[in-house]
């Protein structure tokens, strides 16, 4: 089985296309695979939240997401109206009690698909607690573990780890079998070409650096 380790934030529009056109690719080529999501929070707290509705450049930046977004069938907003851009460790802490009952990939596209296509804030309890019974889970059990930061260590260590171990520069950072992908086209003919002949060396394309989108 193919592991693949699949850093990312719930608010980078590169990781949702991707993650989205590479799960198109695997069904398409009917490898087995096992997605590990990993997060990296582009803007940890007490960070200030930035400001993505008013920003012009980075506007002009994620059109480039549009035709990969369509023809994947995403539905989403370059950018969402919600701002600032929400924090992402509760719902990364969410994904973590999601993973312990098997379904935290189910959980991670729900969160996506929340901020880009249906313009929620995924910052707010309450948002996640709604995704979460989406996703089949006990809801107050959810609730309590977000009360308690349950997996607040666990992210942390997890983003530091991406950080500080990985050395990640931008993301989405993408590991088949620990190997580093590059991706330019962010396309589900792409990810299948990849999966089935490898990768020459090439440079990489847009995604969100951490110092920002774009």
């Amino acid at each position: 089985m193919l592991d693949i380790l699949f850093v990312t934030d719930f608010v980078c529009p590169y990781c949702l296309v991707a993650k989205v056109a590479l799960e198109e690719a695997l069904r398409e080529t009917e490898i087995e695979a096992r997605i590990r999501v990993q997060p990296l929070e582009l803007t940890p707290e007490p960070m200030e939240r930035v400001d993505v509705c008013h920003d012009e450049e980075r506007k002009k930046r994620h059109q480039f997401l549009a035709e990969p977004a369509k023809a994947l069938g995403l539905d989403m907003k370059l950018p969402p109206s919600v701002c600032p851009r929400p924090y992402t460790r509760l719902a990364f802490e969410g994904m973590f009690y999601a993973r312990e009952k098997g379904m935290d990939e189910k959980y991670a596209d729900l969160v996506y698909r929340a901020y880009f296509e249906k313009e929620l804030d995924i910052g707010e309890p309450d948002i996640l607690c709604g995704l979460a019974e989406q996703a089949g889970l006990d809801t107050a059990e959810f609730r309590k573990v977000l009360e308690d930061e349950t997996y607040t260590a666990k992210v942390k260590e997890e983003v530091a780890n991406s950080r500080n171990v990985l050395k990640i520069t931008g993301i989405p950072a993408v590991y088949l079998n620990n190997q580093q992908i590059t991706i330019q086209d962010y396309t589900k003919e792409e990810m299948v070409r990849i999966l089935q002949e490898g990768q020459a060396e090439a440079a990489r394309g847009m995604c969100c650096g951490l110092d920002g989108c774009g």
